[in-house]
């Protein structure tokens, strides 16, 4: 009997550090510290969304960014100081929106559970919400538990984050990098369906591919006319276009149609189309079900890049700072 209390006693107590140092992310994690969190986010969320349906794949590419840089840490939120440059003034970061959003959220979490839901988290979480409300369900499964990373560097976010002008083999090395295989890289370009694109990250395709003033060859003829007439010239840095033509606005599997037709707006885009295994994936992306479960699946995969969890990293009272 005294063996079975001792052993119960010790179960208990390795059970508890577990929860306190342990590494996993799961799912409800704030059921108890934080009962009304998930609420609390999705509430935002949806309410930003339905006044700005842009905000979808705003959140979406926030939270790409933010995990390809020290993982999903929230470190892409940090504000640059007088002695480092933060992740968010990198070059690839400077068009990136919904800090405002994640900032809300934060402030209503901090009245109702001070200290308890990471910025992290909030990232995660309302990049799933903003894409779910337009179906008004979740569309993917998102474990919590995530912990905010205190270190934020414009270098690393250019060093990291895959480039709109790589070709194939160096986006599957970037994906491979963070644990992803060439199956996530396919199925999460998908998240190209909604959102648009500035000029200068695609116009040398349609006006100096090679240096010889040309345009590229793997680019729809036709399409690219039409995106002459609206990126007039290579140094347009401010005229933005739908990076899926005629859906930008809804997310669905429309950008692997467009993407055989070569119509996909970044040489990244049409770099997937060289590859033989990624090809026969784009083709089975064409099934909505099919590119619904997939993209769950590699979100799922991909929020738990390199995640600071238990008593690694803190929980940010404030996103853009990190706690005194």
């Amino acid at each position: 009997m005294d063996n079975l209390i001792i052993f119960s006693i010790t179960f208990l107590v390795f059970l508890v550090l577990g929860s306190c140092n342990g590494g996993e992310l799961r799912k409800n994690f704030y059921r108890i510290s934080c009962p009304e969190a998930e609420n609390i986010v999705r509430s935002v969320t949806w309410k930003r969304v339905a006044s700005k349906n842009s905000l979808p794949a705003k959140l979406i590419r926030m939270h790409f960014h933010d995990c390809f840089v020290r993982g999903c840490d929230g470190s892409v939120l940090l504000d640059s100081t007088s002695k480092n440059t933060a992740e968010k003034d990198a070059v690839p970061n400077q068009s990136l929106e919904g800090f405002d959003v994640i900032d809300e959220i934060k402030s209503q979490l901090e009245k109702t559970c001070p200290g308890v839901v990471s910025c992290a988290d909030i990232v995660a979480l309302s990049a799933r919400d903003s894409v779910s409300f337009q179906f008004n369900r979740s569309m993917w499964e998102v474990l919590t538990g995530r912990r905010d990373g205190s270190i934020s560097r414009a270098s690393e976010a250019l060093a990291n984050i895959p480039s709109p002008f790589f070709n194939f083999t160096t986006l599957k090395q970037s994906f491979a990098n963070k644990s992803l295989t060439v199956q996530d890289l396919v199925v999460l370009s998908g998240a190209h369906t909604i959102g648009v694109g500035h000029c200068n990250f695609f116009s040398n395709r349609l006006y100096n591919f090679k240096g010889k003033g040309d345009a590229d060859p793997s680019l729809n003829s036709t399409y690219s006319a039409t995106l002459r007439t609206k990126c007039q010239s290579l140094s347009d840095n401010t005229t933005t276009v739908e990076m899926d033509p005629r859906s930008s606005l809804t997310f669905d599997n429309h950008y692997f149609s467009v993407l055989k037709q070569q119509q996909g707006l970044f040489q990244s885009d049409a770099a997937l189309l060289t590859n033989k295994g990624a090809s026969n994936i784009i083709d089975e992306m064409v099934s909505p079900r099919k590119f619904f479960n997939e993209f769950s699946q590699s979100m799922k995969r991909m929020g738990a890049i390199d995640v600071l969890t238990g008593t690694a990293g803190e929980i940010r009272k404030k996103c853009s700072v990190i706690n005194s």
